[in-house]
């Protein structure tokens, strides 16, 4: 009974460990290679048009700067956890009260190259 509970509780931590949210504009490569669908050279190109021209804005923008990523795949990235830009630079600038401080708050969290860290 108790070796039934365990593997319950195992897989359901892997379960909600593989939809982990991975954020494009901030994941190194390994973050980005722990989304299925993306290997070594997927992860390559998407950081090197990262680091050449910027943030990706949305879906849209990204796959017609990476080659290879199509609307479908978008989708079915999307769908196995990959994200464009984190929830908190929206709400930053949404809820700033000054001009000068909602830009400076967007170029911060935009510019923030911070490693994400996927565990398996």
């Amino acid at each position: 009974m108790i070796k039934k509970v365990i593997a319950a509780f195992a897989l359901a931590l892997s379960v909600g460990s593989a939809f982990a949210a991975v954020d494009v504009n901030t994941a190194n490569t390994d973050a980005l290679r722990g989304i299925k669908g993306i290997g070594p050279a997927k992860a390559k190109a998407i950081l090197d048009e990262r680091d050449a021209h910027g943030p990706f804005k949305d879906a849209a923008e990204m796959s017609k700067r990476v080659k290879g990523m199509g609307g479908k795949t978008m989708e079915r990235l999307q769908a196995e956890g990959l994200t464009i830009g984190p929830a908190s630079k929206t709400a930053a600038a949404a809820h700033a009260g000054s001009g000068a401080l909602a830009a400076n708050a967007a170029t911060a969290a935009a510019s923030a190259h911070q490693p994400v860290v996927v565990k398996k």
